[in-house]
């Protein structure tokens, strides 16, 4: 049984961090995952670290599925193992697995590599499974409902939001995200932008966006989950305003609050977002950093492009996605 699945990068609109509201937009950076389920004949036995029979280096980890980062041998592999431990709990009958994670997004750079991993391998797993999964009911708008989750193998088709919550109580449990992240996972689940409840895992709102998309990562790695959560609670204020304009549907303005409160609050320098201002319609630090991303037009973007060009450090010209994650078929 084998699934492969694709799921989207995304920027900040809102760090959830303060209040428990989020809010993210997918952008055009893709993380690939292909599942390879078993039946577990042997009660649970796991296939040892080493080479598989096609000479693949893969990583053990501690349940029946083994898991590996492509380029990055010594990646922490928890999440995406969780992610198909998981569905197979669910929706399998004792399985064990592979899975194999590859990404254009950076690790650790505020860019949701976790989200996208976590998304694409629960879609690749319910792939593998022959569970089908399909677009919420009322998907578009500001008031989208949530769906009970049906369980065991024999269930019926899978909500993408649904799928979307099994992939942020991995991160739960596998200790990589202070807030659950359902912000950045629905943005890259989803795709367009997404405002939620991270204390509820509640979709508040989804719309479309088309925003031109410039990111400033820098040479330095942050990991969320290592962020100073108190500090963060300190701007919760400022977090509240950013939320009111976000459900106003004024994102790009709300970005651009949310950067600087948060950039003060980590302890990162506002001078990149402050370079931008004057081109961008808004511009954020990413998740908790170190990634500055930026909207508005390509002609903007082109100016901020040349003065965040004289600072160390990547820059990626991309654009929103709208069409968020989704399966792909067998190689």
């Amino acid at each position: 049984m084998r699934g492969r699945a694709v799921a989207l990068g995304a920027g900040t609109v809102l760090n959830a961090l303060a209040t428990g509201t989020g809010s993210a937009f997918a952008i055009d950076a893709e993380t690939t995952a292909t599942v390879e389920l078993s039946a577990d004949d042997a009660g649970g036995s796991v296939a040892p670290a080493g080479s598989d029979d096609s000479g693949t280096t893969t990583t053990a980890g501690a349940g029946p599925v083994t898991g590996e980062v492509a380029g990055a041998l010594d990646a922490d592999t928890r999440l995406i193992e969780r992610c198909v431990e998981l569905v197979v709990e669910r929706y399998g009958a004792g399985e064990t697995g592979r899975v194999r994670t590859d990404s254009e997004v950076p690790m650790a750079a505020g860019l949701k590599s976790s989200s996208a991993a976590a998304n694409a391998t629960v879609l690749a797993t319910l792939d593998a499974l022959g569970v089908p999964v399909v677009d919420d009911p009322g998907r578009e708008g500001r008031q989208d409902t949530d769906s009970e989750i049906a369980e065991g193998p024999d269930a019926e088709a899978v909500t993408r939001t649904d799928a979307c919550r099994l992939g942020v109580r991995a991160a739960r449990e596998a200790g990589v995200t202070v807030t659950g992240a359902f912000d950045d996972a629905s943005a890259s689940m989803l795709g367009g932008v997404t405002v939620t409840d991270n204390d509820a895992d509640e979709l508040l709102v989804r719309e479309p966006v088309d925003w031109d998309v410039l990111v400033w990562t820098p040479p330095e790695r942050a990991f969320t989950a290592d962020a100073d959560v108190d500090r963060c609670a300190r701007v919760a204020p400022m977090a509240d305003l950013v939320a009111d304009l976000a459900l106003e549907g004024r994102y790009a303005s709300a970005m651009t609050v949310n950067g600087l409160a948060f950039s003060a609050a980590l302890g990162f320098p506002t001078d990149p977002a402050v370079e931008a201002m004057p081109h961008a319609d808004g511009v954020s630090l990413s998740g908790t950093g170190p990634s500055v991303v930026a909207v508005g037009d390509r002609a903007g973007l082109d100016e901020v492009a040349e003065l965040w060009g004289e600072r160390p450090g990547d820059l990626l010209a991309t654009t929103t996605r709208t069409d968020g994650a989704r399966t792909l078929p067998a190689e």
